[in-house]
């Protein structure tokens, strides 16, 4: 763990030097651009990048698969990104390129693209699938092998206890059982793209837990999940805000269908917020080095920076939690409305 540690700090250290050894020709630095390049999606997935002899920036990519559809004249577009790097890709007569916000564009324009592109968060979100099902699978077979958890099979082992407890507290024992698969899924999905996230190195550096469609299926999952097993008592509740003066029922009545969609928009923007910003506060004390051009702001802009990721690390785990807690407090209430009232 101590040189993982070492090796970070190393990284963080020596990346921002080196960024300010070529502040000393002057240029001028767009801070905004360099953030929104490392938070939004790409095509492409950057391995490493170096400055070459010439002066310009040389980079090794991994192409990722550019699939989309255009509804105009029903062409279907199958092409690694690396085909659109010169003067783009011509099919019957339109052309189609990658602008300079990394979005496909026919004849110059995105309105009539349909994109279903293979992008970098996506590769790196079937990453992290594959990743806990090695973990989650190699950890079941040890624990039958050997009967009882030895090394990481403890740690795996506590974290399901930790969730399935989550699920017994807010929906109760044999209820909760049911959606403990579910709630697995949630906590370990989000905290281990959360760490890829904060790898400062291929194959991490993604933003994918900082993506709003990302979360924003995680929310949708949970409301459809809350409002297909709620019970009737939930839905007596929401519609009909029993024992309240009926004048009052037309703004509970209300005031309950829009909590409905509240809670999953919370879960989402909650999410989306907090890591996109834990991102752009790291990026931007490494920028101070650029607009300041001195190596004397290094000496705290550095430090900084690690204090903050230290705390994302921190953050991730917890917004897994958070983010699992709600889920499962949500589909409690739907669950369990009548029984505790």
């Amino acid at each position: 763990m101590s040189r993982i540690v070492s090796l970070i700090i190393t990284l963080f250290c020596l990346a921002p030097l080196a960024m300010a050894q070529e502040n000393n020709e002057e240029e001028k630095v767009d801070v905004l651009e360099i953030i929104n390049h490392h938070i939004s999606d790409s095509h492409h997935w950057n391995v490493f990048s170096w400055k070459g002899t010439d002066g310009q920036i040389k980079s090794i990519d991994i192409p990722l698969p550019v699939m989309a559809y255009n509804k105009n004249n029903g062409d279907i577009l199958v092409r690694l990104s690396s085909a659109f790097e010169t003067e783009g890709v011509t099919k019957n007569g339109v052309i189609y390129t990658l602008n300079h916000h990394d979005k496909l564009e026919a004849d110059g324009s995105t309105e009539p693209i349909f994109d279903f592109s293979l992008t970098r968060n996506v590769a790196s979100m079937l990453m992290s699938a594959v990743l806990l099902i090695l973990i989650f699978v190699g950890a079941a077979r040890s624990i039958a092998k050997t009967k009882v958890p030895r090394g990481a099979s403890v740690a795996c082992e506590e974290l399901v206890l930790f969730v399935k407890s989550i699920a017994d507290e807010q929906i109760g024992g044999q209820k909760g059982a049911k959606f403990t698969p579910f709630l697995l899924t949630l906590f370990f999905f989000i905290w281990i793209n959360n760490i890829i996230g904060l790898v400062p190195f291929f194959p991490g550096s993604t933003n994918l837990s900082g993506n709003i469609a990302f979360t924003s299926i995680l929310a949708v999952f949970t409301f459809i999940i809350t409002h297909i097993f709620a019970n009737n008592h939930y839905w007596i509740h929401t519609f009909t805000a029993p024992g309240i003066p009926f004048v009052m029922k037309f703004i509970m009545v209300p005031l309950e269908i829009v909590t409905m969609f509240t809670r999953p928009f919370t879960l989402l923007i909650r999410l989306f917020a907090n890591i996109t910003g834990g991102h752009m506060i790291i990026i931007s004390l490494f920028s101070l080095i650029f607009l300041l051009h001195t190596y004397a702001i290094a000496c705290a802009s550095v430090p900084l920076a690690f204090i903050v990721f230290l705390l994302e690390l921190i953050f991730g785990a917890l917004q897994a939690y958070i983010f699992t807690i709600l889920s499962a407090l949500y589909i409690g209430l739907a669950v369990n409305a009548g029984h505790d009232d």
